[in-house]
C-alpha cells in the first residue's frame, strides 16, 4: 500500500499579515486567536484591549489575567528583537504596572535572550517576562497556521527555592504545588496515559491539559485553603459554546458519570463546567489516590468533551 504524505512548509510571516499593526495585532486580540497563545503560555487572559494608551504611546495588547488578576501586556513585531522594542516594553510595563509582559517576534538574537533571561532571574517573582517567537506552517495546500515557540520563560521554580529559604509560607506552598503537577506528570506518563500531560509544571494552583481546541482546555486545580482537588472544562470567551454543552447536560453527566457544577459568569467572558474531590493537597500520604483521580477524570473529560465540540 502506498502512503501518500504531504509537505510541511514554512510561510513568512509578513505573507500572512502585511502590517503589524493593523493586521496581526488585530488578528491576535481575537479570543479564538489569543486563546492559542494562552495555551501555549498558559495563561487565561480577559478584557483584551488592542492598541491601549500608555502615556504618549501605545501599547499592542493589554490584558487581565484570570486567575491573578495581574496585568498583562503584549508588544509584537514582526521581525527580529531590537533595542527599540525593548525599551518600548519596559516603558509600557511601568506604565501599566504590569506583572506580566509577553514580547511576540519572528525572530529574536542571542544578546536579547541572554536579556531576558537575566531578567526573569533577577527580578522580582511577581513579574513575568516571555519572549515568543510566532512562525507560520502549512501542510500540502492548506491554510496557513500559526505556531508560537516560547524562548524565554520566568524561572518560577529557581525562585521559589530562592524565597523559600526565607521561610516565606507562600512559597512553601508553591513548592508542593511543583511538586505535586510533577509527580502527577510521572504517574500518567507511567501509565500510559492518552492525554497530553506536555506542559511544564509550575508552581501555581493549576495545571492545563490541552484537548486539541482553541475553545477550551481541562484545568486541574489545587485548593489548600479550602482542602479539595477539582478538575474543570474551562470555556474562554465562548458563551455558546457553553450554552450548546448545557443543552446536553444530562448525557454528558450521564457519560461521565458524574454530577458536575456548571458555572456561567455573568461578567466575566469564561465559563467552567467543573467536578472536586475533597481532599488535601498537603497530605502526601494519598497522593497515589489525587494522581489517580486526577487522571481517570482528566481522560473521561477529554474523552466525553472532544464530541461536543469542533476545532
Amino acid at each position: 500500500m502506498t502512503i501518500k504524505l504531504a509537505r510541511i512548509t514554512k510561510v513568512n510571516p509578513r505573507e500572512v499579515w502585511k502590517h503589524e499593526a493593523l493586521d496581526f495585532t488585530q488578528w491576535l486580540a481575537k479570543d479564538e486567536n489569543i486563546a492559542v497563545l494562552c495555551e501555549e503560555l498558559e495563561l487565561n487572559l480577559e478584557n483584551i484591549k488592542p492598541e491601549a494608551a500608555a502615556g504618549r504611546y501605545n501599547v499592542d495588547l493589554v490584558a487581565d489575567d484570570i486567575d491573578t488578576k495581574r496585568k498583562v501586556i503584549i508588544e509584537n513585531q514582526l521581525e527580529p528583537t531590537d533595542h527599540k522594542h525593548l525599551g518600548q516594553i519596559l516603558t509600557y510595563a511601568s506604565s501599566y504596572d504590569a506583572s506580566v509582559i509577553i514580547w511576540v517576534v519572528t525572530d529574536y538574537t542571542e544578546e536579547h535572550r541572554q536579556a531576558i533571561d537575566w531578567f526573569n532571574r533577577n527580578i522580582s517573582e511577581n513579574i513575568s517576562f516571555f519572549l515568543v517567537q510566532i512562525e507560520v506552517y502549512k501542510i500540502g495546500e492548506s491554510d496557513p497556521a500559526p505556531k508560537f515557540n516560547i524562548i524565554c520563560e520566568p524561572n518560577n521554580w529557581g525562585k521559589t527555592l530562592k524565597s523559600s529559604g526565607s521561610g516565606d509560607t507562600v512559597s512553601a506552598t508553591k513548592l508542593l504545588q511543583m511538586e505535586f503537577w510533577e509527580g502527577l506528570k510521572e504517574y500518567a506518563t507511567a501509565r500510559g496515559s492518552k492525554v497530553n500531560f506536555s506542559h511544564s509544571p509550575k508552581p501555581k494552583n493549576w495545571f492545563n491539559v490541552s484537548i486539541g481546541s482553541s475553545k477550551c482546555h481541562v484545568t486541574l486545580t489545587l485548593n489548600t485553603q479550602k482542602p479539595h482537588i477539582g478538575c474543570e472544562l474551562f470555556i474562554m470567551n465562548d458563551k455558546a459554546l457553553y450554552s450548546s454543552l448545557f443543552q446536553s447536560k444530562a448525557e454528558i453527566e450521564k457519560a461521565i458519570g458524574l454530577e458536575l457544577e456548571w458555572r456561567e459568569s455573568p461578567d466575566n467572558k469564561s465559563s467552567v463546567i467543573q467536578v472536586t474531590l475533597k481532599g488535601n493537597p498537603k497530605d502526601r500520604q494519598h497522593w497515589n489516590n489525587y494522581f489517580e483521580w486526577c487522571t481517570n477524570t482528566v481522560e473521561v473529560f477529554s474523552k466525553t468533551f472532544k464530541r461536543y465540540i469542533s476545532n
